[in-house]
């Protein structure tokens, strides 16, 4: 998954979704919607965003956007590139700007999309324009280049009681 954000606010400071795109483990396109902005858009950030004014003129409505993307990731596994503000179970989400082997061979410690891209799988991307589709494939290509090792960390530190796991209740009171 990827989304685009435009500017709002004095000098389009502060950011709305305007553009999420969805694709599925083999990177084809399974959802891509513009959202209606929710205040009045102050830059659309184009030459990044890539979203113009008549994108999202007649988008979606938000809410209807967020019911349709939560109702495509109920009970999968979220694939993205610094994942924010989501309502998606935080063990059900693979960040590649997190993922440390990743960062570990750009030595950084929040790398971007174009660097992972660049310097993992030999390719460019956002060159010019960003495109929600596209980078949402770059992601879901890097995940699956090391989904096995990947998930079998998760499942290796789950089963040694770290991550996901509920904590066990304290027995003090």
């Amino acid at each position: 998954m990827d989304c685009e954000m435009v500017g709002v606010g004095p000098d389009g400071e502060d950011s709305i979704l305007a553009r999420v795109s969805i694709v599925n483990l083999f990177g084809k396109l399974i959802y891509d919607r513009f959202v209606k902005p929710t205040e009045p858009v102050t830059d659309y950030r184009t030459a990044v965003s890539g979203v113009r004014p008549e994108d999202i003129r007649d988008g979606e409505e938000m809410k209807t956007v967020q019911k349709e993307v939560g109702e495509i990731l109920e009970g999968r596994i979220l694939v993205g590139h610094a994942v924010l503000f989501l309502d998606h179970p935080k063990k059900k989400i693979r960040d590649t700007q997190k993922y440390k082997p990743f960062r570990q061979t750009v030595k950084s410690s929040r790398p971007s999309l174009k660097v992972l891209c660049r310097e993992v799988l030999n390719v460019k991307v956002q060159q010019g324009e960003h495109s929600s589709v596209q980078d949402a494939q770059a992601t879901m290509r890097l995940y699956t280049m090391v989904k096995k090792h990947w998930e079998a960390e998760i499942k290796a530190s789950r089963a040694a009681g770290g991550v996901g796991r509920k904590p066990r209740p304290s027995k003090n009171k």
